[in-house]
C-alpha cells in the first residue's frame, strides 16, 4: 500500500512538473523578465487577446474579425502597452519590428496603436 502511494505521488509530481515547464504563461513571464520576444496567442479564438513581450515591455492586442475578398479573418488589431512606464528607450524601429512580428501571424490585419504609442509614431 505504501509503495502504491509513493508511486502515485511520484506520478503526480511528474505531471505537475511537465505542466509547469510547458505553461505558456510561465514562458511569457520568463521572456518578460529576460527582455526577450515572446508571442502568446490562441489563434483559434478571435475573442481572446494576445500578449507579446518585447525588450521587457508587455503588449496586449485585441483582434477584430472581418472579411477579405475570399475569407473571414482578423482584419484589425488594436495594440497597447500594459506597462507604459517601461516604454522608455524604445524607438520607432522597435514598434515597426513589433508590427512585423504580428503581421507574420495576421498578414491581413491593419495594426492600430493606442495612446501613448500612437502619438509617438505620428509625431514627425
Amino acid at each position: 500500500m505504501l509503495r502504491l502511494l509513493l508511486l502515485l505521488a511520484i506520478i503526480a509530481f511528474i505531471v505537475w512538473w511537465f505542466q509547469y515547464i510547458f505553461n505558456p504563461k510561465r514562458k511569457l513571464e520568463s521572456a518578460l523578465e529576460k527582455k526577450r520576444t515572446f508571442f502568446l496567442d490562441d489563434r483559434n479564438n478571435v475573442r481572446r487577446n494576445f500578449l507579446l513581450t518585447y525588450k521587457g515591455v508587455l503588449f496586449e492586442g485585441e483582434k477584430y474579425l472581418g472579411n477579405t475578398e475570399d475569407k473571414f479573418t482578423v482584419t484589425k488589431i488594436s495594440i497597447w502597452s500594459r506597462q507604459p512606464e517601461r516604454l522608455h528607450g524604445l524607438t520607432r524601429n522597435d514598434f515597426f519590428e513589433i508590427a512585423e512580428i504580428i503581421a507574420e501571424s495576421y498578414p491581413d490585419a491593419e495594426i492600430e496603436w493606442k495612446t501613448p504609442i500612437k502619438e509617438f509614431l505620428h509625431d514627425e
